[in-house]
Formats: structure tokens, C-alpha cells, sequence
């Protein structure tokens, strides 16, 4: 960039904003054009309107405030592309985006370049601090889009009756033997929650508050399959006395008899993942993933545990760096599964797999914390207005970027959720 040297801020956001923004399409390379319009689950959204959403966002939120002279893509996209703010216009019904055959495969990628090239104009012409503040939100919003693209393809390629792979070669395994679990000591006391430092959160991480914790203690790494297979084995889907009456319903309405992607043949389990089916056998020690929150509750309690808060979590992963099976730039080497837990580093504290693997549901529902204030206009409604029937998850997944995660990041869905890559860890009663 002309106006800025490459050590500055404004430079290191141009290069964020251009490797977020190229990483977004690498994603969608395995894909074929009618992979891209599929909408498998009414959670889900096909991968061209994500491409075309986080253009959207930086054209909304941006563009259309901060560049002078600016001209939209198209007049429609507006409104097309938007997702659920309310207070800046109308939208489609979330269910028909997979009906969305027009604008085409082209257009989409036509219209982001056309966003990238101004918001390089844009960064080129010392841009308020204001702009650069949404850019990066914006960066980050993608980002949670790109972990979205790869779940959302994985539940379109196992409603797909030839169960394609999104990457068929397998670049880790998961045969490494399963570590001891151990259950990890901590002191609680008055400690303070929250987004600190001149970092970027997401409103929803402020502000920073005490939380008083009794002394808990945290397992040392994630549930297993195997160690899930134990629970299924042992009647878990058929015993009402282990679950909360919400998640019996939802166990009674949706005939749930297993984690998602979990399949069963003469005796015999397979787990589909993005890189094809796996044996429950060759997976045995990775993860369980893919199960709502009733079900991470319902196996706590039947393994005579229970599931952490969010602010034990928080507090347990302090210090702890940004290391684990998180979504990479380069996308052969990522495993795109969650794996068995590693031996520790000499330098990590001794708690595995707390970034990445799989997002940790928490007993905690999401709310505002105390003094809570969301983003000013449209964008006060990108999380605030769901802090209703939710509950948190912590510590990101083997498809959440790997600079996209930190210990404050606080995710959230709705208990029944499954297609996300949510997990358990446990602590004790």
C-alpha cells in the first residue's frame, strides 16, 4: 500500500483482510458449482451465499458509509444477501437460499472482486478509524462464515446418498492411543472474566467483570467416541432418568440414537467426516463430535460428572496459547477432524485439546455480561439479540481458523444443535 509502511496497522490489515478474503474461495476449490447451491438442513446455508454474504457485510457496513462515491454492485444485493439485520432491510426466508439459482456462480465472484477492489481503495485513502474497525469485524465475520462453509458442506455430503468426500485424502490419523483423563485442580476464588487487552473481541466478550468460582476441576482432554460408544452401548438414548425433559423430547421427536454422522450396520458403527466415512474402530480415540448440548448434559451426568461453565473454561484455558487442530491456511495439511489428544508440550499447561477438535458445549446459557452494550446501529444486532435459548461453547474446532480463535471467544447455539463440531469435556460434581 502506498500510504503505509508494512510494519504498520493499517498495512498488517490489508494483508489480513486480502489472505482472509483469498482463503474463503481455497475453501470452496473442492467444490463443483451444484455443490456450492446445496441447503441440506434449515440451519445450513449453501456455500455460494456464504461467498456472497461476506461480501455483502464489508459492502452494508463499509462501502456504502465510508467510501465516497462508492457504487453497489447490484441494487438488489442489498437485501438479497442480508442475513437477519433487521434494522437495515428486508431478507429472504433463511430456508430459501438454496432456491437462489441468480445470480450465478459467476456474478457472485464477480461482485466480491468488485467489493475487494474497494476496500483496497478505501485502506489506500486513510480511511476513518471507524472504517478500519468495521474492516476488521468484517474480517472476523468471515471468518466465522468460512467454519460455517465446511459444516454446512459436510451435512450437504451426508444428505448426499453417494456420501462424497470434500477432501478425500487423509493427511492425520486417528488410530494414536487414547490418553489417561485425568481430572485437573482449580483454586476458583473471585476472578475476572472477559476481553482484555487492545486485541479485537466481538461485543459479546465485554466487558471485562469478576465471576466468583468455587474450587472445580477440569479433565485433562476431550470425551472420545469409544468413550461415547460406552454410553450408547448402555442404553444412554433409552434412559429418560439421564436426561433433561427438553432433551428427552428432542431424543422422542427427532429419534436421535446417536451422535450426527454416526452410522450403524450389523453391529458395526462408521463416522462420516469431510475426508469420507471412517470406521468407528479407526476413530475410536478421537473426539465425539457433532452432538447437541442435551446430549453432552445427558452423558456428563451418566459418566457421574458434569459439564463446566463457561467461566471455569475461561479461566482453566487462560495463558494457554492459540495452539491445537484449528482450520490452517494451507488446507491439504489440516486434518479436518477431530483427533486423539497429543502428548503435552513441555511448555502448555496440562490441559489438552483446549483450542480446537471440537467446540466445548458449557453449562452456561448465553447472556450479556453485566453492563453488556452492543454495537451501535444494524451491527448492534450481531449478537445481542440472540442472548434468549442459547448456551455457550468455548475453545474452537478443527475447522474454526486458527486466528480466528482466543480464550474469551464466546460461541453460541441453540442446545438441540448437532451440525456443528461440538464435543464434551467434562468436570467433576
Amino acid at each position: 500500500m502506498s500510504s503505509a509502511t508494512a510494519a504498520s496497522p493499517l498495512a498488517r490489515l490489508a494483508l489480513r483482510f486480502r489472505q482472509v478474503r483469498r482463503q474463503t474461495l481455497d475453501l470452496c476449490k473442492p467444490l463443483t458449482p451444484e455443490d456450492m447451491m446445496v441447503q441440506s438442513c434449515p440451519e445450513a446455508s449453501p456455500a455460494k451465499w456464504h461467498l456472497a454474504h461476506t461480501a455483502w457485510f464489508f459492502e452494508s457496513f463499509i462501502l456504502r458509509e465510508f467510501a465516497p462515491g462508492y457504487q453497489p454492485f447490484h441494487p438488489d444485493f442489498h437485501w438479497l444477501f442480508n442475513s437477519y439485520y433487521r434494522s437495515f432491510a428486508a431478507f429472504p426466508e433463511k430456508r430459501l437460499r438454496a432456491s437462489f439459482s441468480r445470480p450465478g456462480l459467476d456474478a457472485i465472484l464477480h461482485y466480491r472482486a468488485h467489493v475487494d477492489a474497494a476496500i483496497d481503495r478505501l485502506m489506500d485513502s486513510e480511511p476513518p478509524a471507524e472504517a478500519l474497525a468495521r474492516i476488521e469485524l468484517g474480517v472476523h465475520h468471515e471468518e466465522q462464515h468460512q467454519e460455517l462453509l465446511l459444516t454446512d458442506i459436510l451435512n450437504a455430503f451426508h444428505a448426499n446418498p453417494l456420501r462424497p468426500a470434500y477432501q478425500p485424502t487423509q493427511s492425520a490419523s486417528t488410530h494414536a492411543a487414547v490418553k489417561l483423563m485425568r481430572f485437573l485442580p482449580f483454586p476458583g476464588g473471585l476472578v475476572a472474566c472477559g476481553h482484555t487487552g487492545s486485541g479485537f473481541c466481538f461485543d459479546n466478550e465485554l466487558p471485562r467483570h469478576k465471576v466468583w468460582l468455587e474450587p472445580f476441576t477440569l479433565a485433562s482432554r476431550l470425551v472420545t467416541n469409544g468413550e461415547y460408544a460406552e454410553f450408547i452401548a448402555d442404553g444412554g438414548y433409552r434412559r429418560s432418568e439421564l436426561w433433561l425433559s427438553a432433551g428427552w423430547d428432542a431424543v422422542e421427536q427427532s429419534g436421535w440414537r446417536s451422535p450426527l454422522y454416526w452410522t450403524e450396520h450389523d453391529g458395526h458403527w462408521t463416522l462420516f467426516t469431510l475426508r469420507g466415512a471412517l470406521p468407528l474402530e479407526q476413530a475410536a480415540n478421537a473426539p465425539v463430535a457433532h452432538i447437541s448440548y442435551f446430549e453432552a448434559d445427558a452423558y456428563a451426568r451418566w459418566a457421574g460428572h458434569r459439564l463446566p461453565t463457561e467461566f471455569e473454561w475461561e479461566i482453566a484455558s487462560a495463558g494457554a496459547p492459540i495452539r491445537g487442530n484449528l482450520l490452517g491456511a494451507d488446507l491439504d495439511a489440516c486434518t479436518l477432524a477431530p483427533q486423539p489428544s497429543a502428548v503435552p508440550h513441555p511448555t502448555e499447561s496440562a490441559a489438552q485439546q483446549i483450542f480446537g477438535d471440537c467446540w466445548e458445549w458449557t453449562a452456561s446459557a448465553y447472556l450479556g455480561y453485566p453492563g453488556f452494550q452492543p454495537l451501535p446501529g444494524s451491527l448492534g444486532e450481531y449478537n445481542g439479540k440472540f442472548m434468549s435459548g442459547q448456551m455457550v461453547l468455548r475453545g474452537g474446532s478443527c475447522v474454526t481458523p486458527a486466528a480466528h480463535i482466543r480464550a474469551t471467544y464466546r460461541n453460541f447455539f441453540a442446545p438441540e444443535t448437532r451440525w456443528q463440531f461440538s464435543g464434551i469435556r467434562l468436570a467433576e460434581m
